[in-house]
């Protein structure tokens, strides 16, 4: 019952998702010192990733590659990366937008959203299939979540200037990094991990300079850009960066649904910053909060093979579909004499 739970393989999977958590609190708290300073600019403060990430795995995916293989890859899955990256470009765009009328911590809360919208995409496109033990892991994260709403409503984060608004606007957020997410786990199922975080950051840097030109053009000229300001813009990227670096790896070794109840934990780690920096209140329940949170993600592995989630059912039995590559099941099975590698990747 507990094989895989012993297996060092789980705790790298626990492990990258907690850096995820990490990257997304590092994130949201330089959204919400931006905000604090007087730099709204929700388009442009992910340009910069963007940039990063088509100049760092999009230039590696043109050396690897080179300019008649990368134009051709362009040609025939650039639609699909554009499907993708327009979903995670929105969602970043909101979720800044969101910031500047609710709470850091009441914006979280609509992470739950993105939650259910995975669950139900995996089971009906990806025929993906969850084991009760899964199903029960997934609710305790939510009860642990329940807890920290329940500390929130008692007032101890504080009010945002329009937190229905704000609110909306997070849920549109979630709603498309819900989408984002399952599209990013088919795609490195298949592909190389360098050509789906260089084509996010060339599709996705086109799209959100186009919005910044036309959202944010009025606003940079009212913008202190002092070193203040450029510093947690740069915080905000590298978080950023790093995040888009460890995302693809998870979604290989578990899900999308395992990286969502993950970062669940974020809501935790930002109350306890916020107390340092925003003036939150600690509740009594909030540890107890964070403890039934990582019981869930045990209790989600509880009777998984010795693979976990790695095995996705879309690559057929053997993986055989699939790209082997770092984190993947078919690599793994290989080192087994269970399948062949088939072409090697990243």
């Amino acid at each position: 019952m507990f094989a895989f739970l012993l297996t060092p393989r789980f705790y790298l999977i626990l492990f990258v998702g907690q850096m995820c958590a990490a990257c997304t609190v590092s994130s949201s708290t330089f959204t919400t010192l931006l905000q604090q300073h007087g730099a709204s600019l929700p388009a442009f403060q992910n340009f910069p990733n963007y940039f990063l990430m088509n100049l760092v795995y999009g230039g590696y995916t043109i050396y690897k590659y080179g300019w008649k293989k990368w134009a051709r890859m362009i040609w025939t899955d650039g639609w699909k990366y554009l499907i993708f990256s327009f979903f995670d470009v929105q969602g970043n765009y909101f979720v800044v937008l969101a910031y500047q009328y609710t709470t850091l911590l009441s914006g979280q809360l609509i992470s739950f959203w993105a939650i259910v919208l995975v669950v139900i995409i995996s089971f009906f496109v990806l025929k993906v299939r969850y084991h009760w033990s899964q199903i029960v892991g997934i609710l305790i994260c939510c009860g642990g979540m329940g807890v920290l709403i329940y500390n929130d409503n008692m007032g101890g984060s504080g009010h945002g200037v329009n937190e229905l608004k704000g609110d909306m606007f997070m849920l549109v957020s979630a709603s498309c990094y819900g989408l984002s997410n399952v599209l990013e786990e088919f795609l490195v199922s298949k592909k190389p991990l360098y050509e789906v975080i260089g084509q996010i950051g060339f599709w996705g840097m086109i799209i959100n300079g186009t919005q910044t030109a036309i959202f944010d053009r009025k606003a940079f000229s009212t913008i202190n850009w002092d070193g203040k300001t450029g510093g947690y813009i740069i915080g905000y990227s590298l978080s950023l960066f790093i995040f888009y670096t460890l995302v693809p790896i998870l979604l290989r070794m578990a899900s999308a649904a395992f990286l969502n109840i993950s970062l669940l934990t974020a809501n935790f780690w930002i109350v306890v910053i916020g107390t340092r920096l925003f003036n939150f209140k600690l509740g009594r329940l909030y540890p107890a909060a964070f403890v039934m949170i990582m019981v869930g993600l045990l209790i989600y592995y509880l009777l998984s093979s010795f693979l976990g989630e790695a095995t996705k059912p879309w690559l057929g039995e053997d993986q055989q579909k699939g790209v082997s590559g770092i984190g993947t099941a078919k690599r793994k099975l290989a080192k087994h004499g269970v399948a062949g590698t088939g072409v090697e990747s990243v």
